[in-house]
C-alpha cells in the first residue's frame, strides 16, 4: 500500500508539534485516507468512527495480547498474567470478572461523599487566592487519593505511587515508549502493601484480591498467584488515576474557551452530567489504542495483513460528523447524547468508567460552586509528554 507515500496527510504518534493539536490532521485522515499506513513505523490507521468502533469489538481479529501500544506489539515481549489491559478472552474474561466485583456500581456511588471531601480539601484553599491549578491543584491530587483509598495506600506513599503510575506512560519527546525495550513494569513497588494486608485485613481491593477465589481459564479453582496480584494492583493505581486527571485537565481549558456553556452549566448544575459525556468525546485522554492483526482482514476497501499493528485513532473517530452531527469538531455541552468511545467498547470497556465520570461530575459541580468564571494562562500550561495519553500536566487558571 503506497498511497499514504503520496501525499501529504501524515500522522504520528511521536510528533509533539501534531500532537499539541491533531484534529486537523485527525479529519484529514478521515476524509482522505481512512485507512492511513505510516511507513516509518510501519503501522496502519482507522479514524471514521464506525470503522474504530467495529474493530474494537471484533477481539479475534484485533487482539490486544500483544499489548495496546504500537512499539510494545513490536516488541512481541511475553505479557504477563493479569495484565487484563493486553488479554483476549477468554483469559480476559476471567481476569475482567474479578476486578467488576470491586467496581459495582453499590461501591462506587457509595465514594460520593469521600469524593466531594477531597475535592473541597483540594480547593477550598485557592478561594480567594485568584488562581488555580485544574491539573496540579484538583486533577493530580483527588484521584489518586480515591484509587488509594480503594486499594488501601497509606496517604504518605501516595503520590509516589502516583509518580510510579504516570512514569509508565511517559515518552520522551518524539521517541517510543522505552518500556518496549525494557520489559513492562510488573508491580514490584506494591509488594510491601501486600505483605502488610496479608497480615492486616481491611475493607479495600487489595484484600479482596489476596481472599478471593476463581475458576480460571483451565478450570481450576484458585487464589490470585502473587505476580497476577501485583500486576492487577498496577493496572487499577494507573488505570485509576490517569484517564480523570486528562478529563479535569481539559474541563478547564474547554469551559474557558465556551463561557456561554459554563454559564449554562452554573444555571443548571442538572447539566454537568451530559458536559462530562462532551468534555470525553472533544478530548478524549488517550486518543489511540493499537491491536496486533491475527488474519487477513479488509478495511477501506484494502486488505490489512496478518502480523499487521493496527492504530484506532479514538481521538478521530469521536470527532467524526457521521457519528456526531452536524459537526463533531463543535464543543456542545447540549448535543444529543450518542455512544463516543473514549472508554473504549466491547470487551475492553473501561472498567472504571463509572467511577471515572462520578468523579468527574464531582469535581466539575466543586468547581463551579466556587469559580464560576476563569481564564487559563496557556502560556504557563504544560502539555504531558506521552505518546499514550494526552492531556496536560499543568493548566492554571486566573480566577
Amino acid at each position: 500500500m503506497t498511497i499514504s507515500a503520496q501525499s501529504d496527510v501524515y500522522f504520528d504518534p511521536y510528533d509533539v508539534d501534531l500532537n499539541a493539536d491533531p484534529y486537523p490532521m485527525f479529519r484529514r485522515l478521515r476524509e482522505e485516507q481512512p485507512l492511513y499506513y505510516n511507513e516509518q513505523y510501519d503501522f496502519y490507521a482507522l479514524s471514521r468512527f464506525a470503522d474504530v468502533n467495529k474493530a474494537l469489538i471484533d477481539h479475534e481479529t484485533f487482539s490486544s495480547a500483544r499489548g495496546a501500544i504500537v512499539e510494545l506489539i513490536k516488541a512481541n515481549i511475553e505479557i504477563p498474567s493479569g495484565a487484563l489491559i493486553f488479554e483476549d478472552p477468554p483469559i480476559h474474561t476471567t481476569h475482567r470478572k474479578l476486578l467488576s466485583r470491586m467496581f459495582t456500581p453499590r461501591k462506587i456511588n457509595a465514594l460520593e461523599p469521600k469524593i466531594r471531601e477531597y475535592c473541597a480539601q483540594a480547593l477550598d484553599p485557592f478561594v480567594g487566592t485568584g488562581r488555580f491549578d485544574f491539573v496540579k491543584d484538583l486533577g493530580a491530587v483527588m484521584p489518586m487519593k480515591v484509587i488509594s483509598a480503594l486499594l488501601g495506600i497509606p496517604e504518605g506513599d501516595q503520590e509516589m505511587i502516583r509518580d510510579h503510575a504516570n512514569a509508565q506512560l511517559r515518552t520522551e519527546a518524539g521517541k517510543p515508549m522505552a518500556a518496549a525495550k525494557d520489559g513492562l513494569v510488573t508491580g514490584e513497588i506494591f509488594e510491601a502493601y501486600i505483605d502488610w494486608r496479608n497480615d492486616n485485613p481491611s475493607d479495600d481491593i487489595m484484600t479482596e484480591l489476596l481472599n478471593v477465589e476463581f475458576t480460571d481459564e483451565q478450570g481450576v479453582t484458585r487464589k490470585l498467584t502473587r505476580e497476577e496480584l501485583l500486576i492487577y494492583i498496577n493496572v487499577v493505581a494507573g488505570a485509576g488515576n490517569e484517564t480523570t486527571t486528562r478529563l479535569i485537565g481539559w474541563a478547564g481549558k474547554v469551559l474557558a474557551e465556551h463561557p456561554d456553556q459554563r454559564r449554562d452549566l452554573v444555571e443548571n448544575p442538572g447539566l454537568v452530567p451530559q458536559a462530562i459525556e462532551e468534555l470525553l468525546r472533544f478530548e478524549p485522554p488517550a486518543p489511540h489504542v493499537a491491536r496486533y492483526v491475527t488474519r487477513d482482514v479488509e478495511l477501506c476497501g484494502q486488505t490489512v495483513p496478518e502480523g499487521s499493528v493496527v492504530l484506532m485513532l479514538i481521538g478521530a473517530a469521536v470527532r467524526d460528523s457521521r457519528q456526531f452531527p452536524p459537526d463533531g469538531e463543535v464543543f456542545d455541552i447540549h448535543r444529543e447524547q450518542r455512544q463516543h468511545l473514549a472508554f473504549s467498547v466491547g470487551t475492553h470497556f473501561c472498567l472504571g468508567s463509572a467511577l471515572a465520570r462520578l468523579e468527574g461530575r464531582i469535581a466539575l459541580e466543586e468547581i463551579l460552586n466556587r469559580f464560576p468564571e476563569w481564564d487559563v494562562d496557556m502560556a504557563s500550561a504544560s502539555l504531558s509528554p506521552t505518546s499514550t495519553v494526552r492531556g496536560w500536566d499543568s493548566m492554571p487558571a486566573v480566577i
